[in-house]
């Protein structure tokens, strides 16, 4: 085994610092018992036969340091007689007996400094976080320039909480929505210490729902529709009715709706025939939480429209979370097999199961993401997407609906 050099004591300091385990020890209250570091020297066959390099590796490791050249780590001695050799002694031990000797064994007092800067600062503006300090230390030190900054928006959070305005309207000096966006998640973290619980929505998690955490407006939802009926419009000029809206408004549309339609592709979206009474949604993949909250789609007839892959699959198993009576459109077996031609790949398929698909819908699933389909099952994930079912095809199955009772929905 090769016996410990200077190269591998520093290297042992640099794993505690790596650790964060130096820098909590200039946390309040922290102290630093003498730490012992481990050493492998030269076994007793190695003393005879090898006694000049064992003298070389003694003077490299620092036991015979000059006046002015002290290593930072103190070596422990340890007597021996030997007899070949005589009386001698050799390196024990490496202990460190201060967190400055570590500190200078891998040359990190400046950014040492630097971390008592920040810990001073939160000790005195924002004491609630320093768990926090003590939990990440490096990514404090990391953030060190920035620190300042983010204390300053704790104190603002403190001031007011649940300020009902937008992160624009935050008005700190050299802190604007950008910064803020940047260090969501850190801020979180210190925010949760800080703030009382008052003051923050439990419910609300992750980096995308930081403003309705802690109080701040976030930008409104936006759902993108037609209406295809002829009865009535959503705007009041003729032509086109596409049309955004934000999710309040399409909570408290007034149309005669009956049925609602989703699908997820623009194209599709934009060519869907006309149809009375009904309103089509343009879904936008997984975005579906935003209709959660519209009271009046529970009484209506609602359809969704996706690929028939794995993953228009799980789209249509979480729009039943909210919507559970919602019905799949063309995405059934006899259509796969009708546009067997026009079938592609999916390159990562959603292997998880889905509960809320219905007994025909969980066959064919299973089929596209266990690879019973093609002409050599096993080989891949088929899928179809929307865009590739014939419009004939398309035209067929929504005149093959179930006729509507004359009872508007909203």
């Amino acid at each position: 085994m090769t016996w410990t050099t200077p190269a591998d004591v520093r290297a042992q300091v640099q794993k505690l610092w790596d650790k964060g385990d130096l820098l909590r020890l200039l946390m309040p209250g922290a102290v630093m018992a003498p730490l012992r570091l481990r050493l492998v020297g030269p076994s007793s066959t190695e003393l005879a036969e090898r006694f000049d390099a064992v003298r070389a590796w003694m003077r490299d490791l620092g036991c015979h340091a000059s006046a002015d050249h002290v290593p930072p780590y103190r070596i422990a001695m340890r007597a021996f007689r030997h007899r070949v050799v005589g009386a001698n002694a050799v390196p024990d031990a490496i202990w460190l007996d201060t967190l400055d000797a570590a500190l200078v064994s891998i040359d990190k007092k400046r950014d040492a400094r630097r971390f008592v800067r920040v810990v001073d600062a939160t000790l005195a503006q924002q004491p609630a976080v320093l768990p926090w300090l003590h939990k990440r230390p490096l990514q404090a030190l990391a953030l060190a320039h920035e620190w300042p900054r983010l204390l300053d928006v704790v104190a603002w959070l403190h001031a007011h909480p649940r300020p009902g305005v937008y992160l624009r309207q935050v008005d700190l000096p050299r802190v604007d929505s950008k910064f803020i966006e940047a260090h969501r998640g850190v801020l979180a973290a210190l925010l949760d210490l800080a703030l009382p619980p008052e003051s923050i929505d439990s419910s609300a998690t992750g980096a995308g729902q930081f403003c309705r955490r802690y109080g701040f407006k976030d930008k409104p939802l936006r759902i993108r529709l037609r209406w295809l009926g002829a009865s009535a419009a959503l705007l009041p000029a003729s032509g086109e009715q596409d049309v955004a809206l934000t999710q309040t408004a399409f909570e408290r549309l007034t149309l005669p709706v009956q049925r609602v339609f989703i699908t997820e592709n623009e194209v599709s979206f934009l060519a869907f025939p006309a149809m009375a009474d009904s309103l089509l949604v343009f879904g936008a993949g997984y975005g579906l939480d935003a209709l959660a909250g519209v009271a009046w789609l529970q009484a209506c007839r609602v359809y969704y429209w996706g690929d028939i892959d794995t993953h228009g699959f799980a789209i249509l198993d979480q729009l039943r979370v909210h919507l559970p009576h919602a019905q799949s459109l063309m995405m059934d077996r006899e259509t796969l097999m009708a546009h067997a031609g026009r079938w592609g790949h999916e390159p990562q398929p959603v292997l998880r199961d889905l509960p809320r698909l219905s007994t025909q819908e969980h066959a064919l699933f299973d089929d596209l993401r266990h690879r019973r389909l093609g002409l050599a099952p096993g080989t891949a994930q088929v899928r179809l997407e929307q865009e590739r079912i014939g419009f004939g095809w398309v035209r067929q199955a929504l005149a093959t609906l179930p006729p509507l009772d004359g009872q508007a929905c909203v």
